[in-house]
């Protein structure tokens, strides 16, 4: 009898400790049944977010080293526009008639929201030229990730995407022959939009804009400047053109490894806050995988309890 007794009792602490806040009529024939598909989903899913923090951690520290090496090429490439912005300034007052926007995006993903923002900067200055009837604005897009928002926005003035530029380190022939495609649209002048690289953890949406030969010798200021070097006749226009089509190289250089080091530090930024929620979902996982494998573990220890409680009334 006393056998019993403390056997009652540790059965009835037990369905205590475990009992449900309410009962279903499904779960008084099914509970062993969905407790062990439980912990084989629960199990199946610890697994699969493990397998996702290990890629995102890795991912965080190639795109870490990519950046650094992408940030040195950065801080060289900064002194390559500053002649022309000394000579040409940045005079965006000169009435133009058909102007370029040129997204440069990239072409992988997984990096944070640097694409969106760029198409959203180019889709508010198209929307805005389209405002006067006298302006035609067209696009180029660089970089595939570009594409699909560019579409879906100014789909009809869309004339091509430029891709794979920047899937490998960025070269000043690498931007040259990108030039050399924007250069076939005859514009009068070109809105670069990159992202502007500040810090590992702020990028800034930029325009760069870049007027044609024949827009810059409309410009006073700029004529003025170039008089002081006695620059006349057919040579001055040879030399106009030259240099427009050289600086809109070196701005295209500048810009797309400004573009580049964000795209590496954003992916960076992306993948550790990758990798913090996946931790953060394994706790949650391990336990209710620890509480459903216990509720498990004590129903076993009721039956077990009960059968022996029988097999004593029995005999």
């Amino acid at each position: 009898m006393a056998l019993r007794r403390s056997l009652v009792q540790v059965a009835h602490t037990l369905r205590q400790a475990t009992a449900p806040e309410y009962e279903t009529v499904g779960s008084r024939f099914a509970d062993g049944a969905r407790s062990a598909a439980t912990l084989a989903s629960v199990k199946s899913r610890i697994k699969s977010v493990q397998n996702i923090k290990k890629i995102t951690s890795a991912m965080k520290m190639v795109a870490a080293s990519k950046m650094k090496r992408a940030q040195a090429q950065q801080e060289q490439a900064v002194g390559v526009p500053k002649p022309f912005l000394k000579l040409f300034g940045e005079e965006t007052t000169i009435p133009v008639r058909k102007t370029v926007n040129v997204p440069v995006s990239t072409d992988k993903g997984m990096c944070g929201g640097i694409n969106t923002n760029i198409a959203k900067l180019t889709n508010a200055c198209t929307v805005l030229d389209a405002e006067d009837a006298e302006k035609e604005t067209r696009l180029m897009c660089v970089g595939s990730k570009g594409i699909n928002p560019m579409k879906r926005l100014q789909g009809h003035r869309l004339d091509g995407a430029l891709t794979d530029y920047t899937k490998n380190k960025i070269t000043f022939a690498t931007a040259s022959a990108v030039s050399e495609e924007i250069l076939k649209t005859e514009y009068d002048s070109v809105r670069l939009m990159y992202t502007s690289f500040k810090s590992a953890i702020s990028f800034k949406p930029t325009i760069a804009t870049i007027l044609s030969p024949e827009t810059l010798e409309k410009s006073e200021v700029i004529a003025e400047k170039l008089d002081q070097y006695e620059i006349e006749g057919p040579d001055r226009a040879e030399l106009l053109h030259d240099m427009g089509e050289f600086q809109l190289a070196c701005m295209m250089y500048y810009a797309m490894n400004e573009a580049a080091t964000s795209e590496h530090a954003s992916r960076m930024q992306a993948m550790e806050n990758s990798t913090k929620n996946s931790s953060e979902m394994l706790e949650k996982l391990t336990l209710m995988y620890n509480r459903t494998r216990q509720a498990k573990v004590t129903t076993e220890l009721n039956e077990i309890i009960s059968g022996a409680l029988s097999l004593e009334d029995s005999g």
